[in-house]
C-alpha cells in the first residue's frame, strides 16, 4: 500500500486524503448495512470536515495509519456522543433522534460542534473505540452449545481484547437462542437475537472460569469510564444502550475479571498455565482481531495452533471468534477445536451488535 503514502512537513508517512476518504465511505456503508443510518451520516460528515480548517478536520485528513482498520471515523463518533450524553452540547440531539437527516445539515452541525469543542474532541482520536456489546456474547454461547457434545461440557473462557469485560460476564446473562434457553433465569440481562436457521444443540454448558485481557481495560464501576464505553454505542441502537445499562449494573455488583495485558503476551501466559482436566480451554474474541498488529496476530495464531496440536481429550482446546470478513464485511462466527478436524467451522453470520444470528451449525 506504499503508493497511498504521502509525506507531511515533518517527513512522517501519512495516508493521502483520498485513501482516508475511501475508509470513511466504507465505514459509512458498513453502518448502513448494520441498521445504523444515523451513525452512517455522522461518519460521512467527516468527509466534509476534511475539507475544513479546524483541528479535527486536519487530524482526520492527515491520518497516519489505516483509517478503516483503525476505526478512525468511529473515534470521533464516540466523542460526539459523549458530548451529548454529558449534556455538554445538545446540538447532536436532533440528528440522533432522526429529526435531521439531510447530509448537508448533518455536515454543518458537526462542523460547528468540532469547531467549538475541538480541544475536548481531539483526544478521542488518540485510540480505537472500546466497543463492548453484550449482544455478541450470544454468538459465544451458541458456539459453546455446538462444542459441548464434541469436546466437553465444561469451559474455561479467555477473552482477548475484552475492553470493559462486558462479554467476560456472559455466564451471568440469560439467552434465548432459537428457542434454546441458557443461563440464569433471573438475570437482568436478557439476550434474544432474531434467530434464523435451525436452533443450536440444546447441550449442557458449564462455564467454570471466565476472564479477559485488554491493553487498556475500562473499569465499569467507575461512572466516568462507564460513560465513555456507553458513548461508543451507536445512538440509534436503543436496545444496545439498554444492554449497556444492564451490564454496568451487573458490574457494580461484581466486576468482570479483566487484566491489563498485551493479547500475545497474555495468550502465551494462559497457554502455559495449568489446565483442569476435562475443562475445555477457550480463546475467544469479537470485533478485535483487526486492531491487533499483523505480526502479533501471526504469533497468536501460531501459538494457539501449536498448542492445539498437543491438545488431548483430557485437556481440549478451542478458538472461537466473531470477526469481520474483510472481503464481504459480514461478521462470521468461526470455531476451531482440538483434538478435532484441522479446519475452521463457520457456524453463523451475525449482526455486528447482536440483533440477529443466521445459524448454519454443521
Amino acid at each position: 500500500m506504499a503508493e497511498n503514502i504521502a509525506s507531511d512537513d515533518f517527513g512522517r508517512g501519512v495516508m493521502d486524503d483520498a485513501h482516508v476518504a475511501e475508509g470513511i465511505m466504507v465505514q459509512a456503508e458498513h453502518c448502513r448495512r448494520n441498521d445504523a443510518p444515523v451513525t452512517a451520516r455522522i461518519v460521512e460528515a467527516q468527509l466534509a470536515l476534511m475539507q475544513g480548517e479546524n483541528m479535527i478536520g486536519r487530524r482526520i485528513a492527515n491520518w497516519p495509519g489505516l483509517p478503516l482498520e483503525d476505526a478512525l471515523p468511529l473515534r470521533l463518533a464516540g466523542g460526539l456522543h459523549h458530548l451529548h450524553l454529558t449534556g455538554a452540547d445538545d446540538r447532536m440531539g436532533p440528528i440522533y433522534r432522526g429529526e435531521v437527516t439531510d447530509q448537508a445539515e448533518v455536515d454543518a452541525v458537526i462542523a460547528a460542534i468540532t469547531h467549538d469543542h475541538g480541544a475536548r474532541l481531539l483526544p478521542w482520536l488518540d485510540g480505537p473505540p472500546q466497543t463492548n456489546e453484550a449482544g455478541r456474547s450470544a454468538n459465544f454461547m451458541a458456539a459453546l452449545l455446538w462444542l459441548s457434545p464434541k469436546i466437553g461440557t465444561q469451559f474455561e473462557l479467555n477473552e482477548l481484547g475484552a475492553s470493559a469485560g462486558i462479554n467476560s460476564m456472559m455466564d451471568r446473562y440469560h439467552y434465548d437462542l432459537g428457542g434454546v434457553s441458557v443461563g440464569p433465569e433471573n438475570s437482568p440481562m436478557r439476550i434474544r437475537p432474531d434467530w434464523h436457521g435451525p436452533p443450536p444443540p440444546d447441550s449442557l454448558v458449564t462455564i467454570t472460569y471466565i476472564h479477559g485481557c485488554d491493553q487498556a481495560p475500562i473499569d465499569l464501576s467507575d461512572p466516568a469510564s462507564a460513560l465513555r464505553v456507553k458513548s461508543y454505542v451507536w445512538p440509534e441502537n436503543l436496545d444496545r444502550l439498554a444492554r449497556m445499562d444492564a451490564a454496568i449494573a451487573l458490574a457494580a455488583v461484581k466486576p468482570p475479571n479483566v487484566v491489563k495485558a498485551d493479547a500475545l503476551d497474555w495468550v502465551l501466559e494462559r497457554l502455559s498455565a495449568p489446565q483442569d482436566p476435562y475443562v475445555v480451554r477457550i480463546f475467544n474474541h469479537s470485533i478485535v482481531w483487526q486492531y491487533i498488529p499483523e505480526d502479533r496476530r501471526q504469533k497468536i495464531r501460531a501459538a494457539i495452533e501449536a498448542a492445539g496440536q498437543k491438545a488431548t481429550p483430557e485437556r481440549p482446546l478451542a478458538w472461537v471468534m466473531l470477526e469481520t470478513n474483510r472481503e464481504t464485511f459480514k461478521h462470521e462466527l468461526s470455531v476451531k477445536y482440538w483434538p478435532g478436524p484441522d479446519d475452521w467451522h463457520v457456524l453463523a453470520e451475525a449482526h455486528a451488535h447482536g440483533a440477529w444470528i443466521d445459524w448454519r451449525g454443521d
